[in-house]
């Protein structure tokens, strides 16, 4: 069992989501301390451990996409459309705490696995359906995949240079703050039901998800009725002016978010940056600033093309003004703040070896946060979970000879 100590070690959650969005709010789950039991797919497991960066896996057998989100969980895998396999997850989901799923809308309730289902095994069960855009509607049936959704969100619209196509970011993004939002809610359902004993359903979808952390981008759209235009620049946000922006330095780039143009003409060396100080500025920048902000940010580039990054970071910051050099993830890895805070951490697994992974982000005093259990095999956890739940291992067996479940080593030795 997981530490007493955890802030959750008392919840327990049958897991049936897959890729990203879910499993990525189980890890946070069970980076608390939650008892995470994995349903994977007999045999195949979830599809991320097929999804490999670079056509590579970690230690040569899983992908990095599979060991990112899946730490601190114990798998089980059935085939859940087995009525042996339901009598399982129906004796589990009796002293489980929360059920959470990503299927298509629909899918899990069509095989007895829906709220409805659950609730009547466990009146208090608290169950959490992510979708892409919502359980109705138009695009219901359309895949809530994470570049679809930047997409019809209006966020790659919004993102990059004008000269070039919209822009997608470099991360998940969408399945990401899906995953926060399936957390927080699961939080808040475990709080009601502690003052009121109720469970409750919960239904989290990607696009809301977005849309709801482009929150200040809708209200200036919505209220100024003015859509924004990306900069034909590096300036960093369409509703900014110059000198917000990312700009190349002699050996690489740097992050200018807060500098007043007066500051940049000294640090620079260049009176001739003050003519577009001109009138009042505001947060964002004077309107000349706004209007004029492709042309301002090439003549500050041109200047900061003289500089090496970490002289300029060095003369900005002493002025005051914020900056920040660019990093690769390699070079984030050797960052002497990282490094201090212990944002990265390793565990061991006696069949992929040693793995790096990012450590967990929020710290606690009394109840810390920590790595557990490294990532599962498929179905690696089989005999002890179900010997928790009452299973002899000659049925345990039977299960795994007449295909209702697969264990993949070290377990295997159990197997007759």
């Amino acid at each position: 069992m997981l530490n007493q100590s955890t802030a959750l070690s008392d919840i327990k959650i049958l897991d049936f989501s897959h890729l990203l969005a879910g499993p990525f709010a189980t890890q946070i789950l069970g980076d608390y301390g939650a008892e995470v039991y994995k349903i994977e797919r007999i045999h195949v497991g979830d599809d991320f451990r097929r999804w490999n960066f670079f056509n590579k896996k970690v230690g040569g057998y899983s992908s990095a996409s599979y060991m990112a989100w899946n730490r601190n969980k114990r798998s089980l895998a059935l085939d859940i459309r087995k009525d042996e396999a339901k009598k399982i997850l129906y004796k589990m989901a009796e002293t489980c705490d929360v059920v959470i799923q990503n299927f298509r809308p629909g899918v899990m309730a069509k095989r007895g696995y829906g709220y409805e289902d659950f609730k009547k095994i466990n009146s208090k069960i608290i169950y959490c359906s992510g979708s892409g855009y919502g359980e109705s509607g138009p695009y219901l049936n359309k895949p809530g995949q994470d570049l679809l959704l930047q997409g019809i969100s209006g966020l790659a619209k919004n993102t990059g240079r004008s000269s070039y196509p919209p822009t997608q970011l470099g991360a998940g993004i969408a399945d990401q703050l899906g995953s926060l939002n399936m957390v927080i809610g699961i939080l808040s359902a475990l709080h009601f039901r502690n003052r009121t004993g109720k469970g409750q359903e919960i239904k989290v979808d990607l696009m809301s998800a977005l849309l709801q952390h482009q929150l200040q981008e809708f209200v200036a759209v919505l209220n100024l009725n003015q859509e924004f235009e990306r900069p034909g620049s590096g300036v960093g946000h369409p509703g900014s002016g110059a000198p917000f922006g990312i700009y190349k330095t002699k050996d690489d780039y740097i992050t200018i978010a807060v500098a007043s143009l007066e500051d940049l003409s000294e640090i620079l060396d260049d009176e001739g940056l003050k003519k577009y100080s001109e009138g009042p500025s505001g947060a964002m920048g004077s309107d000349l600033q706004i209007k004029k902000r492709d042309e301002i940010f090439h003549y500050i580039e041109n200047l900061t093309k003289n500089f090496t990054t970490d002289l300029l970071d060095k003369k900005l910051s002493e002025k005051g003004c914020w900056s920040a050099p660019l990093k690769t993830h390699k070079q984030v890895f050797d960052d002497p703040q990282v490094k201090h805070m212990k944002m990265f951490s390793t565990f061991n697994h006696n069949k992929y070896g040693e793995v790096k992974t990012v450590s967990p982000a929020v710290k606690m005093s009394e109840t810390p946060t920590k790595i557990s259990r490294p990532v599962p095999m498929i179905g690696e956890h089989g005999f002890e979970i179900l010997r928790e739940f009452g299973y002899s291992d000659e049925e345990i067996n039977n299960f795994v000879k007449n295909e209702i479940m697969s264990i993949e080593r070290p377990w295997k030795k159990f197997i007759n």
